[in-house]
């Protein structure tokens, strides 16, 4: 397989889980704030996907900033799966009683509304959160095929 096909997979991989994310959104489960950080990485990496395919001599060196974005959206997805498994504490803006904070009771962003410890959907006991880091590692081990071929 080419260079190219490998950055197309990986970028288009990205590509997939964000519209899988809006998909779920659109069905009523609106994202928490660490569900929104998890997206960025993504959009990233769809970006340097596109340029890798029309900058042909830096496409070693965008694969590895490619990978660089999934590993980050990766390691954010198993933070997030610890706050929701209770392994360690989440920002308190999002998670625990941070709703309650007397700072943010009067707040407009409707975002502070969904706690980001609460899994709101799971399927064979993984979150969102969870596919989002495991595709993500995937999407990494993509990206560096790229970078090596």
């Amino acid at each position: 397989m080419t260079k190219s096909k490998y950055i197309t997979i990986a970028a288009f991989g990205s590509f997939a889980l964000i519209a899988s994310a809006f998909a779920f959104q659109f069905l009523g489960y609106a994202p928490c704030k660490m569900c929104l950080w998890q997206r960025y990485p993504h959009v990233i990496a769809i970006i340097i996907g596109m340029l890798a395919l029309v900058l042909n001599r830096l496409q070693t060196q965008l694969a590895i900033l490619g990978s660089s974005a999934a590993l980050t959206t990766g390691a954010i997805g198993v933070y997030h799966t610890g706050v929701e498994r209770d392994w360690w504490e989440g920002p308190t803006s999002c998670s625990g009683s941070g709703i309650l904070d007397p700072n943010n009771l009067l707040s407009t962003d409707i975002s502070s509304l969904v706690m980001c410890d609460d899994v709101v959907w799971s399927l064979m006991g993984l979150s969102m959160a969870s596919f989002n880091a495991l595709f993500s590692f995937a999407l990494v081990g993509i990206w560096i095929a790229a970078a090596r071929r």
